[in-house]
């Protein structure tokens, strides 16, 4: 059976998802999840959200989802504790770091990698598992083929987007909030620039980056016969109607198979921006997908219906069966929930009937009013002696008993056995000054002022070591060269991309620098070693330990940590950071220059979005694919201050060159022994200064 998983940002959303049939909820606690803004759940109040669940049969998923720093390790250890004690159904994750942390605290409790972790191929799947996961969330970008295609092999359970607000970033990958304006979606901040108005080369006015919500009510059949274990509905930023709303309808289509007009209506009602889209399921992507919200949905008679549907009444939701016994000399009645708990209570002695003996039929009926109650009775067994009657008001005293009695039973919890978490490993980093790499995307960018500097590694797009092997096999008598493999590579092009990991090991490239999970096994296969980019999103001493775990020669630091944490964070593998180039921003499915166009350019033009202020956001590929990497307008620039880089423990600075010429790269490297003024109207330093804001 499909999973309905709903959304809970508050105890008013959480009654509302379960009364209107969610078959589990996910809410956060605390400081680490991915949804700040909403209200969440202090600790007393996860106790009691997770009784109130488990009572009704629903179980309740805990979203740690966030990056969590080194100082934070000591209170989110605390979190995973607690919310193992009161007894939690799953962790949702995505840190690596955090994910070591509750394996070895409670590792009976499973763990479900988050959309956050952005997996979307089945080798991504499996190194999940791998990681000691039982379900992923996959990316919400796949479409109906890839998913089956996961499910047929997938060795844990699938979890899929159903319906809600999609970013237009593969999740976990987007960086936009953070470096514009230090609210990192990573850290459950994001303030959604996405939402905002742009234009291709001036402002516009438009919202190429505003997409509609997805909505797959319509495919949840399919869904099921393709194995996918939970549908998962968006919404913990979102009012408790809409929870209870969608949470309705989709209860209303899984168990009738049916979707009507006025389902869609209440969908819309509750929540739209211009319609909603299905396009990414159906292969059909492009400029139909996008909207923005004009309307406003606030007809106070429309909240005040839904709002009944978990206020005025308690929705019978879990099925039990009662077995009586009424004799001269015994009177007992036994109740039996879908688990197997039974409570049984005692009654008065019956009497000998005068007129009315009583019936199965009559004892039914009392046993049947169960209103005010999760339960439903579903059957009644009953051993009467003829002859004997019975007073309603002890029958039902008995009833309301033995239901009380289950309802302390259901609430009961036996919390699990919890560890201490391993010490983490401290490891020091270089002594010496950084060492320099560079990494291009163009080929005319390999000039010979670059190739004199001799940096450490240059990093090279795949597809472009496989367009021009004689020139590589060249170039690699003078210098390491890795393979920058794509971030994001569906199954359908994984085939291709082992092919040309073949084919550039044939050449003598040794080293691939990867930054999705998912590739992590194609360049083993290969028999290449690792260096982990950026979009692995390493925040913590836990997650850099782990790269030497997973024999990586380099790991890159995530872009949003400030030069302290840089600094004290353990480097168990040689840590590399940017210290030159336009920041990764996005990456996207829906291709931002075919999108305006028509038709995709994107591999020889250089399309700008441009926001109300006036600031630029160039637009390039992820390797060869029609897939758009959006960039800062703003260049990070350090070079000028290399004596602060030198002193942070880092193996190499690089320098990350996309929409330079060779001119430009010349003078960057030129920068490099005679740094000029740094120019606050062209650069930037990123976060390594200012950090990162939290919730307010």
């Amino acid at each position: 059976m499909l999973e309905l998983l709903a959304p809970a940002g508050s105890m008013e959303a959480l009654h509302a998802a379960v009364q209107n049939g969610a078959n589990a909820v996910y809410l956060g606690s605390g400081a680490f999840n991915a949804r700040q803004g909403a209200k969440n759940f202090t600790l007393q109040m996860l106790a009691e959200a997770v009784k109130y669940c488990h009572i009704r049969g629903v179980a309740v998923h805990l979203t740690l989802n966030t990056l969590v720093s080194d100082r934070e390790l000591d209170e989110v250890t605390q979190l995973i504790r607690h919310a193992a004690s009161v007894g939690v159904d799953a962790f949702i994750v995505q840190d690596l770091g955090v994910i070591q942390l509750c394996r070895q605290i409670a590792p009976t409790i499973p763990l479900h990698g988050s959309t956050q972790m952005s997996v979307h191929s089945l080798s991504g799947v499996q190194f999940c598992a791998a990681m000691g996961m039982s379900r992923v969330v996959l990316s919400r970008e796949l479409s109906r083929e890839d998913i089956a295609f996961i499910c047929a092999k997938s060795p844990i359970e699938i979890e899929v987007f159903g319906h809600g607000a999609l970013c237009m970033c593969y999740s976990g990958q987007c960086y936009m909030s953070a470096v514009i304006g230090q609210r990192s979606g990573n850290r459950g901040c994001c303030a959604q620039p996405c939402r905002q108005s742009y234009g291709y080369s001036r402002h516009e006015g438009k919202y190429p980056l505003s997409l509609k919500d997805n909505c797959l009510v319509h495919y949840l059949k399919d869904l099921q016969k393709m194995g996918v274990a939970s549908i998962k509905l968006e919404g913990r930023m979102k009012r408790a109607e809409y929870v209870a709303a969608v949470t309705a309808v989709y209860r209303q289509a899984l168990d009738d198979g049916n979707v009507t007009r006025e389902m869609l209506d209440t969908l819309a009602a509750a929540f739209n921006r211009q319609g909603f889209t299905d396009g990414y399921y159906t292969g059909q992507t492009g400029p139909q997908m996008f909207g923005i919200r004009e309307d406003r949905y606030d007809n106070p008679g429309w909240l005040k219906q839904i709002r009944e549907s978990y206020e005025a009444t308690e929705n019978p939701l879990v099925n039990v069966a009662f077995d009586a016994t009424i004799t001269d000399q015994t009177c007992t009645l036994t109740v039996t929930d879908p688990e197997g708990r039974k409570c049984t209570v005692s009654g008065p002695m019956p009497q000998v009937a005068r007129t009315t003996p009583l019936t199965e039929e009559a004892l039914t009926e009392r046993l049947q009013k169960t209103g005010g109650t999760p339960f439903i009775c579903s059957s009644v067994t009953a051993k009467i002696q003829p002859g004997v009657t019975l007073s309603a008001a002890a029958i039902n005293q008995m009833r309301r008993d033995a239901l009380n009695q289950l309802l302390a039973m259901r609430a009961r919890w036996e919390p699990p056995k919890l560890n201490r978490p391993e010490k983490i490993p401290h490891y020091e980093g270089r002594r010496a000054g950084p060492s320099l790499t560079v990494q291009i995307t163009q080929l005319n960018q390999i000039t010979p002022n670059l190739l004199a500097q001799k940096p450490e590694v240059l990093y090279v797009p795949l597809h472009l070591l496989v367009q021009h092997p004689v020139a590589f096999r060249e170039l690699m008598q003078k210098l390491t060269v890795a393979a920058v493999l794509p971030r994001i590579v569906h199954d359908h092009e994984m085939a291709k991309l082992r092919d040309d990991l073949r084919l550039v090991a044939n050449m003598g490239i040794r080293e691939a620098l990867v930054g999705n999970l998912g590739l992590v096994l194609p360049v083993r296969d290969a028999g290449m070693r690792i260096r982990g980019d950026f979009g692995l999103n390493l925040y913590n001493s836990a997650s850099v330990n782990l790269m030497k775990e997973l024999g990586a020669k380099s790991a890159t630091l995530s872009f949003e940590m400030t030069l302290p944490q840089i600094r004290d964070v353990s480097k168990a593998v040689p840590c590399e950071i940017f210290a030159y180039g336009r920041l990764p921003l996005m990456v996207t499915e829906n291709c931002l220059i075919r999108n305006r166009t028509g038709t995709c350019t994107c591999s020889h033009a250089i399309t700008r979005l441009v926001d109300k202020t006036g600031a630029d956001f160039p637009i390039i590929r992820d390797g060869d694919k029609c897939r758009s990497v959006l960039l800062n307008g703003k260049k990070l620039n350090w070079l000028d201050r290399q004596k602060d880089l030198s002193k942070l423990g880092v193996w190499a600075i690089r320098l990350y060159f996309t929409t330079e010429n060779p001119r430009e790269v010349d003078q960057v490297l030129g920068a490099l022994a005679n740094p000029p003024a740094f120019d606050p109207g062209s650069c930037t330093r990123g976060l390594y200064l200012r950090g990162l804001k939290e919730k307010d």
